[in-house]
């Protein structure tokens, strides 16, 4: 199927729509009005439904209703909104209700900017609701990437029975780049039918109950055990990382996702030239985070740089990968400011003559 140029948004939706998404429920915020724009005429033309809620609050918990019911659905929204979902996100999570949910990420905190950040990492990977519940998140760093993972996410929370976060920056969301869907795609697990759902019973088989109430504490506390269960296969089974000049020795491993990433790389093989050498690792997957990865390739190294576009929030997984082997340091920017290639190289040099001040504490 031939490649055609799309904005990252309304590829993000075409994904969607490929994956066999029928269902979006959503509210505008940028920068990813894109994607419900997108989802708006074409979820018709597929005979899907698209639903512009009230807010964020009543989008996410049409979720829970859809979820329920078995059929693919699909939200996206901006930091602040996706701080609205978040109950239901819990909900979501403890009634193992399978839905993606795009974070297109901008600044903060509070309403911020509008411009790219990646200050939503802590929200994501650490549990902006409540309650004992882990989401499988994605971290793509191109618009191809983030059509492929959007209909991966989709198996991946059917297959678990939770929601899994596909998480971008306002780059991932507003450029445009070629994207390539394919005729038939296969899923990247075998799914079994959905036979928990909640879809009308005539006695004939016993009824479905969707909730995640249970005031008896003893069977609650069987629950949350299934639950870490099943986050713990996630973290066992669903591990994604990507390795970049790793091939040959190097002196800094740098540590970066999603399009930052992206400038690491370009960063990285402007000083291979100069006979300055890197590494670089990239997650993918931000939970499950790829411990044991960046644990065996910082060994390779003398230090660690991580480079984010927040005050450093990925820091405290990359110290838990580490075990204080290695010193750890930062480069970022915040506030929609964007990192350059310079920039990185110019920290990269820094690091490796003793001039950057090493992270004591994440």
């Amino acid at each position: 199927m031939a490649k055609k140029l799309m904005k990252g948004c309304e590829a993000i939706g075409e994904a969607a729509i490929h994956a066999g998404c029928k269902l979006f429920f959503g509210y505008p915020i940028t920068p990813q009005n894109e994607i419900p724009e997108y989802m708006s005429h074409r979820l018709p033309q597929v005979g899907g439904t698209f639903v512009q809620a009230e807010s964020e609050v009543a989008a996410s918990n049409m979720l829970y209703g859809a979820s329920g019911s078995g059929e693919r659905v699909l939200t996206s929204s901006s930091s602040p909104g996706i701080s609205l979902m978040m109950e239901a996100v819990s909900y979501l999570a403890g009634s193992e209700l399978p839905v993606v949910i795009v974070n297109i990420m901008r600044a903060g905190p509070g309403l911020g900017g509008i411009l790219p950040s990646q200050s939503d990492y802590f929200q994501a990977t650490k549990g902006g609701g409540h309650g004992d519940y882990r989401l499988l998140v994605l971290a793509p760093w191109s618009v191809q990437e983030a059509a492929d993972l959007v209909q991966d996410a989709f198996d991946l929370a059917d297959f678990y029975r939770n929601p899994v976060m596909v998480l971008g920056d306002g780059l991932i969301g507003q450029m445009m780049e070629p994207v390539e869907f394919g005729a038939e795609r296969v899923p990247c697990k075998l799914l079994a039918p959905k036979t928990w759902a909640a879809t009308g019973c005539d006695g004939s088989r016993p009824t479905n109950i969707v909730n995640s109430l249970f005031l008896d504490p003893e069977v609650l506390e069987q629950h949350n055990i299934k639950l870490k269960a099943k986050y713990d296969r996630m973290v066992r089974d669903e591990v994604r990382f990507a390795e970049y000049f790793t091939d040959e020795p190097y002196d800094l491993l740098l540590v970066a996702y999603g399009t930052v990433a992206r400038v690491c790389s370009t960063a990285i093989e402007d000083l291979r030239e100069q006979g300055v050498k890197a590494g670089l690792i990239r997650p993918v997957s931000l939970f499950p985070f790829p411990y044991a990865a960046v644990r065996a390739a910082a060994a390779k190294a003398k230090a660690v740089l991580v480079v984010e576009l927040s005050s450093g929030q990925m820091i405290e997984d990359v110290q838990l990968a580490l075990r204080g082997a290695k010193p750890v340091y930062f480069k970022g920017r915040q506030g929609g400011m964007l990192i350059s290639p310079d920039e990185v190289a110019e920290s990269i040099r820094e690091v490796l003559a003793g001039k950057a001040a090493e992270v004591v504490n994440g």
